[in-house]
């Protein structure tokens, strides 16, 4: 990338701000010797978890988990502290001063849901970054600042105003102009899926085309660009975990591409992500086939009710947290069957109960929870 301009500083009245190379058309010599053998192994990396996902039944019960983890993992690195087991909660057992993060992370997860159902029938585009931006500020934190709207203002990132700013991205007479290129650059034929994720993804948050949320969206949008390109079947990867994990290293390599015109830098920290990303939900898929297997064979301890323990423990892979009401209603069963079934797997060490009552009682699927915390 020896011949990357990242773009200018432009001087306003009382401050300069980032004016980003239009990419649409640029042309990008990626093949470094680390760039290209880092794409290889990432490459190797998604199609073994694409295979190994394809061959699990029922895999969207697994999906479901990966997508919560990441959820809440995206909308850690923005400041909520909403934690996994939380997340997994439905809201009535939420502490009224944690809720508005919980919604946070229950919004991303409604995004994604309805964005992935969307790429069934259009391809990705600004539209549908919109509505899904509309979803995540939706009564939430930001929900003031125009949400699924391109902001009209300047914004920026860090400090308390434009003159303490840590980085002003560019004014929103050009947005525009920058978003159109963006949209043009997703579907460039001429450099691999990978390499055009990663320099999108350094686009996005150059440009920051929301008063607030950039971040979650930006994120967002690698995981359906991922499946909109058909790298993937299924959302199975997500790399807020990587970027949560490395923090700092991600914002210095976005910024050193805006610095120094050092793009490759970034590309090569994104697919080390993937890499890292890809083996370490292969190795989940694998610890939740392992567990499954020593599940169902306790299972078949309980006799008759092993049919009802079967459908439960599907339950169980998708919401590992519930109550003797929920399963009630999810198998039709009366209450002192679902509370009979309940105590049946905290006596084989499937599930636990966490709140120790006699009524309102809450059971958790612990081991299987701990396979994503």
């Amino acid at each position: 990338m020896e011949n990357f301009k990242a773009g200018k500083w432009i001087q306003k009245m009382e401050y300069k701000s980032f004016l980003p190379t239009l990419i649409g058309d640029q042309c990008f010599d990626w093949k470094a010797c680390e760039t290209l053998e880092l794409w290889g192994d990432a490459k190797r990396s998604l199609g073994e978890l694409e295979a190994y996902s394809s061959l699990i039944p029922d895999v969207d019960f697994f999906i479901r988990m990966h997508l919560i983890k990441e959820a809440t993992t995206s909308n850690q690195i923005e400041g909520t502290k909403t934690q996994i087991n939380e997340a997994v909660q439905p809201e009535g057992r939420i502490d009224p001063e944690k809720r508005d993060d919980w919604q946070e992370v229950h919004n991303y997860i409604e995004a994604m849901n309805i964005s992935i159902e969307a790429l069934k029938e259009l391809p990705l585009s600004l539209g549908l970054i919109r509505k899904a931006h509309k979803i995540l500020m939706s009564g939430v934190r930001g929900q003031s600042k125009t949400p699924g709207e391109f902001r009209k203002s300047q914004n920026w990132i860090g400090g308390g105003s434009l003159k303490t700013a840590t980085f002003i991205p560019p004014s929103a007479d050009v947005l525009m102009d920058l978003l159109s290129d963006l949209e043009k650059f997703w579907y460039r034929k001429d450099l691999p899926e990978l390499i055009r994720i990663a320099i999108a993804h350094y686009q996005f948050e150059t440009i920051h085309p929301f008063l607030d949320g950039n971040g979650r969206t930006g994120r967002l949008i690698i995981t359906l660009h991922l499946v909109d390109l058909g790298i993937l079947s299924r959302p199975t990867l997500y790399l807020s975990d990587f970027f949560e994990h490395n923090r700092q290293a991600y914002f210095d390599a976005l910024e050193r591409a805006r610095e120094k015109n050092d793009l490759d830098h970034w590309i090569q920290f994104f697919l080390d992500g993937v890499v890292q990303t890809a083996q370490k939900a292969k190795r989940t898929f694998e610890a939740i086939v392992e567990l499954r297997e020593s599940y169902e064979s306790k299972i078949m301890q309980l006799g008759r009710r092993s049919d009802l323990a079967h459908e439960l423990l599907n339950i169980l892979y998708s919401q590992p947290s519930v109550t003797p009401r929920e399963v009630e209603k999810a198998l039709g069963i009366a209450p002192t069957t679902a509370n009979t079934l309940l105590k049946k797997l905290e006596d084989i060490g499937i599930l636990e109960e966490v709140t120790h009552q006699k009524r309102n009682r809450v059971y958790v699927f612990y081991e299987y929870l701990d396979l994503f915390a």
